[in-house]
């Protein structure tokens, strides 16, 4: 390990995603304040402090890491103080701006929790091996969700929330088998043979449903505009899942009861 200067100026970096995959992670306020206490520790001196809401997956996104890095480069400070390795990066391009400005000796030093990273080569390959888990656990997430959606449409059952019309079950015996929303699916029925019958236009539909039955979803919400014309476009009653279930189609006609025969004639013209 290098030996770190007592002069190095450290910027504090704390950040927590909006996305349901992180939502275990510390708060911004808590990494804050932990981080605080490791500087204190180790004799730190922290000159700048910048936290963000903002997803780590994609390279070049988050406007606060990007202001850092471009501190970082004019010298404003030359250490990073964060939680952990994978709060400054879960992707290849946001990881390779922090190894090259530790090649260039502008990142002295990185500091996190439990673990310490200068600018020797056995140190940057570990921060590297490090973000690069993370990338590898963002990747696996989306295939194992992808697997998981499959594997419950291969059962017979419809794996997202059904569309205005339909409700799912309420019974952990019978998690994902949906039914006709009894309080909703006849006047979605009449909204297709409305469009199908008399040629309604999505407008006049919408103004039936807003002002003259005040039709609310399931949260209590009137449906939009763009709600009424995306739900005339989905082709739930047939269910085909072709995509989820490349193999052979998954058809799950017989485990959900059909809203209406005009919902065919509209979808297939």
């Amino acid at each position: 390990m290098e030996k770190i200067s007592k002069h190095t100026r450290y910027c504090l970096y704390a950040r927590k995603s909006t996305e349901s995959d992180e939502k275990q992670a510390l708060s911004i306020d808590s990494q804050i304040n932990e981080m605080k206490a490791v500087a204190e520790r180790l004799g730190l001196r922290i000159v700048e402090t910048k936290k963000e809401s903002h997803s780590a997956k994609e390279s070049g996104t988050r406007p606060v890491f990007l202001e850092m890095i471009y501190e970082l480069n004019s010298g404003k400070y030359d250490g990073v103080l964060t939680w952990s390795p994978d709060r400054l990066s879960r992707n290849a391009g946001d990881l390779g701006s922090l190894v090259d400005l530790m090649d260039q000796k502008k990142l002295l030093h990185i500091q996190t929790y439990g673990q310490s990273f200068s600018n020797s080569p056995n140190e940057k390959f570990l921060l590297m091996i490090l973000c690069s888990q993370a990338k590898l656990e963002n990747d696996n997430k989306s295939i194992n969700i992808k697997r998981g959606m499959r594997a419950r449409c291969e059962q017979g059952l419809w794996p997202t929330r059904p569309p205005t019309g339909y409700v799912k079950m309420r019974r952990t015996d019978k998690k994902c088998i949906t039914i006709l929303d009894e309080e909703r699916s006849g006047y979605i029925k009449q909204m297709f043979e409305k469009v199908g019958h008399d040629g309604w236009s999505g407008r006049k539909v919408y103004s039936w449903l807003k002002h003259d039955i005040d039709f609310t979803t399931e949260s209590g919400k009137h449906l939009s505009l763009g709600n009424i014309y995306q739900l005339r476009a989905k082709k739930f009653a047939l269910f085909r899942l072709t995509l989820l279930c490349p193999r052979e189609e998954s058809n799950l006609t017989g485990s959900v009861p059909q809203l209406s025969l005009t919902y065919f004639c509209i979808n297939n013209k």
